[in-house]
Formats: structure tokens, sequence, C-alpha cells
């Protein structure tokens, strides 16, 4: 029992005296250094995920036709809770946080659901949704360790390629104005949204290392300046708008709908599988080593529960951002202090409300500019997801099967219509999570030897290939529970999109 004990403990931290320099401190989860010399590598982390935190919650208030004021002060929440919950993970309290260098964020696996339950039953159903969903992540996080081999590597690829196509819709509706807007798809609105494009990827071109996590926001500076030029910014959202304010709890009234909460659920489920992802690779390019149950458990159950407090917030769920562990793997900066530098000055810019106010001015095709280029990077990470998972035939079989269905059913409402309404409740329109179903039930019912001859498909060995986070949890045919996670795509197309961290890293998201 004491070996099994010593098996998951952590290994030894670095000394941080004075015989070890920065870089070694910066290496070592816990050692000690100075707060000011953190805060500098901790700010990177937050430029990082900085704008794909925000964007979420910006395209779902649009959906819910809110004004610039209370996307404003959503958004202010949104920076709040996502620095609450990237310190959750630091420090792990209870069985709750990975006790891990995880930066947590605003999620856009839920735009495109949140989004209609916004449209259908309005805003306080979304809170409600998320409230509720988020503690029943929570609560399977800390068991974790009986349901995760169910979860395939496939099954996470089909899903976050899924989501990707759901968000193209999204992206290209922003990119031409906003949704009603009166002037939608006209030539200013496209011309500011090709800016943006061009502006993020020539950033991604020319800049070096770290500072290509900075290519989006990049493009919405330089979006932002034009549209001032133009005079298309919205100065209205600055008015009354004071130099510190405290967050606002429950904004909105939760409303809880028994449909919007079941749809959401099975979201929360595809973001419990990419969470064990992150937390694999996480471990994997910070440290050298297997996640540990306890880590895996923790890191869920905050995603959960942090998601819970983010409803009471008024804003959508968060998840672990893999952009932040694409940095880990270049900067090899793992310190919990530095980190928490990071999460501190984003609870910091939360207070600052004028920064919430400046992205809710934001021209809509400034931001579909730049948001456009980021759900493509998702897509092409799901296919890597896919192919990290093996071409075998069981693999091409359940992908091609659950993304023909997820995404063409959807297209035909009408298909739904001999359901029950709570079934064409949760599935019409929702491709996320009729993939997420039809994979599910693919990879764990079809026989383990599906084997064809085709140029396509990889040879039987491919079909023991192994993912990282699989120990404990696999089946005959080595695929792993705990699927990669793909990029919550923020700072880069490159590095934050479609980005493998290292040769053990699935996928980075």
């Amino acid at each position: 029992m004491s070996a099994v004990r010593d098996a998951a403990k952590r290994p030894a931290p670095a000394a941080a005296g004075k015989g070890v320099g920065l870089s070694a401190a910066l290496a070592s989860f816990d050692a000690r250094i100075p707060f000011a010399r953190a805060v500098p590598y901790g700010l990177q982390h937050v430029l990082a995920m900085f704008v794909a935190n925000l964007a979420p919650i910006a395209i779902v208030c649009s959906a819910a036709g809110f004004d610039g004021a209370q996307t404003a002060m959503l958004i202010q929440n949104a920076m709040v809770v996502a620095a609450i919950g990237t310190l959750v993970q630091l420090f792990g309290p209870w069985r709750v946080g990975a006790r891990l260098p995880i930066v947590m964020g605003v999620s856009f696996t839920f735009v495109t659901v949140l989004c209609g339950i916004a449209a259908q039953y309005g805003y306080g159903a979304v809170v409600g949704a998320v409230i509720a969903g988020g503690v029943i992540e929570g609560l399977l996080g800390l068991f974790a360790q009986y349901w995760r081999r169910f979860i395939k590597p496939v099954v996470s690829g089909v899903v976050v390629t899924s989501i990707g196509f759901s968000l193209l819709s999204v992206g290209a509706t922003s990119f031409a104005g906003g949704a009603g807007a009166p002037d939608l798809a006209s030539p200013q609105n496209l011309f500011l949204g090709t800016v943006s494009l061009i502006a993020c990827l020539a950033f991604q071109s020319l800049a070096k290392g770290t500072l290509k996590q900075l290519a989006v926001l990049f493009g919405l500076a330089v979006g932002y300046v034009v549209a001032l030029v133009m005079g298309r910014v919205d100065f209205s959202v600055f008015e009354g708008v004071g130099v510190v304010s405290l967050p606002a709890i429950l904004p909105v009234a939760p409303e809880f709908q028994v449909g919007a909460i079941v749809s959401v659920v099975l979201l929360y489920l595809v973001s419990a599988a990419e969470t064990m992802g992150d937390t694999s690779a996480v471990t994997s390019v910070g440290f050298g080593r297997e996640a540990t149950e306890r880590e895996y458990q923790g890191a869920v159950a905050a995603d959960g529960f942090t998601s819970a407090l983010s409803g009471v917030f008024g804003c959508t769920p968060l998840t672990s951002f893999a952009q932040n562990i694409g940095l880990i793997s270049m900067t090899r900066v793992v310190n919990r202090t530095a980190i928490a530098a990071g999460a501190g000055a984003l609870l910091l810019a939360g207070l600052v409300p004028v920064i919430g106010a400046v992205f809710s001015s934001l021209p809509h095709a400034v931001l579909g500019g730049c948001t456009i280029m980021m759900f493509g990077s998702i897509i092409v990470a799901g296919f890597q997801m896919i192919a990290n998972a093996g071409f075998t035939q069981r693999n091409v079989t359940i992908a091609a099967t659950s993304l023909a269905i997820g995404i063409g059913f959807t297209q035909v409402s009408d298909i739904f219509m001999v359901f029950p309404e709570a079934v064409r409740t949760v599935f019409m329109g929702n491709s996320v999570a009729l993939a997420f179903v039809v994979a599910v039930v693919m990879a764990n019912v079809l026989p383990k030897n599906m084997q064809v001859q085709g140029a396509l498909v990889a040879s039987g060995a491919d079909e023991g290939r192994e993912v990282p986070g699989s120990e404990g949890a696999s089946d005959e045919d080595g695929e792993a529970g705990g699927g990669a996670k793909a990029p919550d795509v923020a700072g880069s197309v490159g590095e934050g999109g479609a980005r493998t961290c290292e040769a053990r890293d699935p996928v980075a998201r």
C-alpha cells in the first residue's frame, strides 16, 4: 500500500535557495521565487489566453441580445472567474484542483449550444444550465477513475472536430458584422474582418518564439485602430465606467430548463475528457511523467466546480487552456508562484471595468476576423487528434460515422421530428452532442479486431498506439481513456491551434 502512495507522490521539488538560479526555480513547480521576479513569466500566460478567455462570452452575449454595458460587465466577470479557476488548479484544496500549472479560461466548446439556448429560452436558462452542469461534472470528476477509460482518444478527436465545424458559422456571421446587424455583410464590415485576419496571419508568420502566442491580440489591436479611423467603434459602452468595480454576483437570475441542462451536461462530459487530455499533456511536457489519478480527478473536479462558480457570476463554463501548455513546452516555466502571479494579474484586470469596456466596444467584424482563424484551427486540431489515435479501420469507421451523423443530421432538422420533445431539445441543431454520443457508443461497442485492407487505413500494429494518460485505463486494442485535448485556440494559429507540444503530447489545446 505504501508503494502505491509513493508512486502517486510528486517528485521532490527543487530547492530554491541561493545556490539555485532563477531558471532552475522556474522549472520547479514548488520552488520559491520572489513574487516580483515571477510576474513577467506569469504575464506571458495571461497574454497567451487573454483573447480566447473573453471571446466566447462576447459571442454568447451577442446571441442573447445584450447591450454593450451588460457585455462589458460579463467580460469583466470572465477575467475574475478565470483567475479563480487557475488558482484552484494550482493549489488544489481538498480533492478539487490538480495542483499542476494548468491555466483556466472560458471555453469555446459550449458557444454554439449556449447561443441556441440563449435565443430559445433566454440567458437565465444559460446560467442555470452552466451551474447545474458544472456541479454534475465536478461530482463526476471526483470519481474519474471509474469512467475515464470509456472516453477513447478517437472520441475526443471527433468531438473537437465537430466543435470546430459548429463554430464556423458563428465566426463567419461575426466576420460579416454580427447576428442581427442591419449592415450585415456590408463592404465596411468585410473590410474590417479582412484587415484583422491579415494582421493575425502576418504576425503569426513573422513573429518568433513565444511572441507567436500574441497573434490574435495583435490582429484585434490592428483591427480596432482601423475601426477607430473608420468611425466604427461604439463609445457608448464607456459611459459611466468607473476606475475600479467589483464583479457582479448573479447578474442574471438562473432558470433551470431540463432540455438546456441535458444539452450542456453532454458538453461537460466532452470538456471533462478534454481536461484529462490536458492534464496528461502538462505532466508529460512539464515534468516528464504520467499524471496520477489524484491529478486527473482534481483537474476534472475543478473544471466542473469552477464552471458552476462561473455561472454564479453570469459567465459560461471554464476549461483548461492548452495554448498555455504549449507555452510551457517552449519556456519550461512550471513554477506555481509564476503562474499564480499571472492569475493575480488577470484578477486585477477583472476589477478594472475599462478593460471589459474596450473589448465590448470591438466591432463584431474585427472579432470575427480573428476568431474565424481560431475556429478553423480547432478543426485541424481535431484531425490531428484522430490521427494520433491511429488510422485503424475501427477508428476511421467511428470518426466517419459519428461526424456524418452529428454534422449531417443536424443540418436536416426534420429528421428529429419523430422523436420526443426531450430528444429534439438536446440534439436538434446540436452537432457536438450528437457526434459525441454516437462516437462513445461505437468506440465501446465495435469489435476490437476490425481489420480491412486499404491505402488510407493503418496496419493492425497501429491499433496499439499508446496515448499519454492511458495507464490503468487501456483496452485490448490499446486505446486509452482520457483523450487528448485540442486547443482552446487563443494566442496563435500554428502554436495555439493545430499544434503538438512534444512527442509525447498528443495535441495541446
